[in-house]
């Protein structure tokens, strides 16, 4: 998912004197705190489900509300409609009949099944599916269902219908659970509390680095609990589905032996595949059963996850 870029604003520099300017800055340092307060992520008590079963996720961060989700939603479209029609005029749209198409809408058509059980609104949603022909090793889905699966993420990786389901379920969660509009709205307001900081501070162009430096490191870890939400939420969706929740494992597996020369996980936007195994490992006794009444069989029946590369998964 592409975000746009923050672009801070750069306040003139002043330096504070007794009186009036202190208690500007008192007043200023609170708006602050309220700020950084609302950027803290929102525990919440789990979503209740229809039958109590699958992943058990909290509500989606309240800040998001600060963003109008038709909106979004709206420019989203119009973003995804014309990157389409450049892909298009590079000959790197496929076309509807081409096979890669076909098995991304299929796979696609069934995670998005079960989609409202994460956000209702989903039901309103004009969701799109096209593949594009580039060696990126990518996937989205923008807000509002709009969904772009590169041939290169296919093809360099091996998917299996069950390892390109976890794809694409992940990429359909960011979109459920408005990551997108979440970090749309704690952007503005990391910029707001940078630029307040630097003017009650006077720290000029030195203090405004040091404070963005540090506003962005925030934004980078609520961006992780994004990811590590995804990978739950996009779980139960395909596993629901009938594909194979194991196949995640194997995803990123093969997405790590892809990426030498990662970034450290702290700096990183994603958790470290190693993580990520980890956690997906952890919430299998939750999703293999969704997995197995799919399939018309009991967990404790079922083979271990053979894919194309690598040991079988029990």
């Amino acid at each position: 998912m592409v975000v746009p870029a923050r672009c801070f604003v750069h306040p003139p520099t002043f330096r504070l004197v007794p009186g009036a300017a202190a208690s500007r800055a008192r007043a200023g340092l609170a708006a602050l705190s309220f700020a950084l307060a609302a950027l803290t992520p929102v525990v919440s008590a789990a979503q209740p489900s229809a039958a109590a079963d699958g992943v058990q996720v909290g509500k989606p961060s309240a800040v998001a509300r600060l963003v109008p989700a038709e909106q979004l939603e709206r420019m989203a479209g119009e973003q995804y409609a014309q990157m389409m029609r450049e892909a298009a005029a590079k000959n790197a749209l496929l076309p509807a009949e081409h096979p890669q198409v076909q098995r991304a809408r299929r796979i696609s058509r069934e995670v998005i099944a079960h989609a409202q059980r994460f956000n209702p609104r989903a039901a309103q949603w004009r969701w799109e599916v096209n593949v594009i022909a580039s060696p990126q090793i990518n996937a989205f889905c923008m807000p509002g269902g709009k969904i772009g699966i590169y041939t290169g993420i296919v093809e360099k990786l091996r998917l299996t219908d069950d390892e390109l389901a976890m794809v694409i379920g992940h990429e359909v969660a960011h979109a459920l659970r408005e990551h997108a509009r979440e970090r749309v709205a704690k952007g503005n307001l990391t910029e707001m509390g940078a630029g307040l900081v630097s003017s009650l501070l006077g720290l000029g162009d030195l203090g405004r680095m040091a404070v963005g430096a540090g506003a962005q490191l925030l934004t980078l870890n609520f961006s992780r609990e994004n990811e590590t939400d995804a990978d739950l939420v996009g779980l139960d969706l395909a596993a629901r589905a009938g594909y194979d929740p194991r196949a995640a494992i194997r995803v990123w597996e093969k997405m790590g032996a892809a990426s030498k020369g990662a970034p450290p996980q702290w700096l990183s936007t994603h958790p470290a595949s190693t993580t990520r195994i980890a956690e997906i490992r952890r919430h299998l006794g939750e999703t293999l059963p969704l997995y197995a009444r799919a399939r018309g069989l009991a967990a404790s029946a079922l083979p271990p996850y053979v894919s194309n590369w690598g040991d079988p998964i029990p």
